[in-house]
């Protein structure tokens, strides 16, 4: 692989079989291997910094990697490729790179008889109606293309000045998505528009700070309308709203625009978005601002911040989540450059619908020293909330309590969290509070004693339940596991049952002083496992299998473990996949025994 610039070169320190098995796994790892070793790799090549190559599996499949920051950056055209994964293409390609060489039989084919630099010359010596030809052919049916040739020729067109009215539709062309786009298709098309936004920052650079600061705003606003038609899981056009508004700070600060009309479209854009667009923005803005600029900011907030309805305990507000929080940060934000605590205060107080409300209020307090008010707002939070309310409200009474020495008090809180939630993480938290007022032994069986209470009932009401819920004892077991005892999280175990992610934990506990134990367990979850039918779950049920082998031989009864074996291949014959992993492993670290059973047949 070149190394001839950086990105060749980070790539090639990315490229190790670790990491490759890291991404695809062990056995999507392997079927690569075979890929590669039997010269499936095909047009294997690289520019700056990236691979490229073509993979004959199916159909034949287009491959690249390359180097995205500290990681390797991959995408395949084949199913799972879309699906996002490091299928076994990637594998086979990668390897061929880390090999430098399409088929590791056949040295003659080292080097492609065409490269990309072979086209690079013959691009560089030609004429340039040929080059325009081709350009314009491949843009009639490359929609990437030809929107990023409209928007260079729209920059062009302003011959010294920029044609705004051009570039802004040539910017509508690239960001609107058309119909609904699917999380696959995302990716391609959040790089046109990553495109598109390069024209901006290229105007900006060149000199034309207003206009970009125009079109900034325009591409933002289409930007968002785009985005309800498009399935951003992986976040990509959340990613190009953050650079196009650090291209908008960028121009401003350049083109220090008139501030009073900033401050009135910055607020008009944080109060009217629905996706965070200039969140803070009297602050992010305060020195392009200035004190005129901050000053309608302010105006034109309190102005909207009198139309907001108080809210007390339990009073609710259908803007609660849109313009009434994006009103309410702004004001806090306000008062936050004024380093004013009371009007942040009163912003907070504006809405004490919810039990979180107090503890914001009270943290704030408590931060500026003032624990008393800190306090008294936490305790009115808990009088106007007395059940189920918010736990860390619970948790900050309770610490201001302890710190105060009213351990009894600060008790009482924490047993209410453990009444309402009688889990693994309350008892920790009982314990927490309950080493402090230095009364564990105590608490630790009144807890006790709740929990089973609590597991009875739930066992009642499964009995009751028509849809065959069942109850067990697995945060018992959960709770002595975390104390360390073994032998009681094994006996709620065994007189309860628990789920099958602790029965697994008590057998690998139990494996090596009780094996007779964990076997069951182990034989249990292979069926279970199994039952899912895909390649995931072969390769766990293999390595179960391997783990019966090593508990057969610590009981004694290595021996069986062939004819187990076999019962679990006659059983899952049908399975082919499985098939094929079985027979590729390697029992004889399994139980030791299985190697002397095939040199001798079993006599027991």
């Amino acid at each position: 692989m070149s190394s001839a610039n950086g990105k060749g070169f980070q790539l090639a320190g990315l490229l190790d079989r670790q990491t490759l098995r890291r991404l695809a796994g062990s056995s999507t790892f392997s079927r690569g291997e075979d890929y590669f070793a039997g010269g499936n790799v095909r047009s294997l090549d690289e520019h700056r910094g990236t691979v490229v190559a073509r993979v004959q599996g199916t159909v034949a499949y287009a491959v690249k990697l390359w180097a995205e920051g500290k990681e390797l950056g991959y995408s395949c055209s084949c199913p799972r490729g879309d699906d996002g994964e490091f299928c076994k293409h990637c594998v086979a390609v990668g390897l061929a790179a880390m090999a430098g060489k399409t088929k590791p039989s056949a040295p003659r084919q080292c080097k492609p008889k065409i490269t990309l630099d072979d086209v690079r010359e013959y691009l560089s010596g030609e004429n340039k109606s040929v080059l325009v030809d081709l350009l314009m052919e491949r843009a009639v049916w490359d929609d990437a293309l030809r929107e990023q040739l409209f928007l260079k020729a729209a920059k062009k067109r302003g011959k010294g000045g920029v044609d705004i009215d051009a570039i802004k539709e040539a910017l509508d062309r690239a960001i609107d998505p058309g119909d609904y786009l699917s999380w696959r298709e995302v990716g391609d098309y959040s790089n046109g528009v990553e495109e598109a936004v390069k024209t901006i920052e290229e105007i900006l650079d060149e000199g034309h700070a207003t206009e970009a600061i125009d079109l900034a705003e325009h591409a933002l606003e289409s930007a968002e309308e785009a985005i309800g038609s498009v399935d951003d899981s992986d976040g990509h056009m959340g990613g190009i709203l953050e650079r196009l508004q650090e291209l908008h700070l960028r121009a401003c600060k350049k083109a220090r625009p008139d501030p009073v009309a900033l401050a009135r479209r910055l607020f008009e854009r944080e109060i009217g978005t629905g996706y965070d667009v200039f969140h803070g923005a009297v602050a992010t803005y305060a020195d392009v601002l200035g004190e005129k600029g901050v000053a309608e900011y302010r105006k034109l907030a309190e102005e909207r911040w009198q139309k907001v309805k108080v809210l007390g305990p339990g009073q609710d507000d259908p803007e609660k989540y849109g313009s009434r929080f994006r009103i309410s940060a702004i004001m806090m934000t306000l008062a936050q450059l004024d380093g004013d605590l009371d009007a942040q205060v009163e912003v907070l107080k504006r809405d004490l619908s919810h039990a979180y409300g107090f503890l914001k209020i009270a943290e704030m307090y408590r931060e500026a020293g003032k624990a008393d008010l800190a306090l008294e707002w936490a305790e009115k939070g808990l009088k106007a909330f007395p059940a189920r309310t918010d736990s860390r409200l619970r948790e900050f009474v309770a610490d201001e309590y302890h710190r105060r020495k009213r351990h009894d008090d600060a008790m009482t809180l924490a047993w209410a969290e453990l009444s309402e939630r009688p889990d693994l993480e309350q008892y920790k938290n009982l314990k927490r509070h309950a080493d402090r007022a230095k009364a564990w032994a105590t608490w630790r069986e009144k807890a006790l004693a709740a929990i089973r209470q609590e597991v009875a009932r739930r066992k009642r009401e499964a009995g009751k339940s028509p849809w065959g819920y069942r109850a067990d004892h697995s945060t018992l077991v959960e709770i002595f596991l975390w104390e360390g005892d073994l032998e009681t999280a094994w006996k709620e175990a065994q007189a309860g049952g628990c789920n099958r992610g602790l029965w697994m934990l008590l057998a690998e506990k139990r494996e090596k002083d009780h094996p007779e134990d964990a076997l069951p367990i182990y034989q249990r979850e292979i069926e279970s496992t199994l039952s899912h039918a895909n390649n995931d779950a072969y390769a766990q049920a293999v390595k179960l299998l391997k783990k019966v082998g090593q508990v057969m031989t610590r009981m004694g009864d290595g021996r069986k473990f062939p004819a187990y074996l076999e019962s679990v291949r006659v059983t899952h014959a049908r399975k082919r996949n499985f098939m094929r992993l079985l027979s590729r492993a390697n029992w004889t670290q399994a139980a030791s025994a299985f190697a002397l059973h095939r040199q001798a047949p079993d006599m027991t």
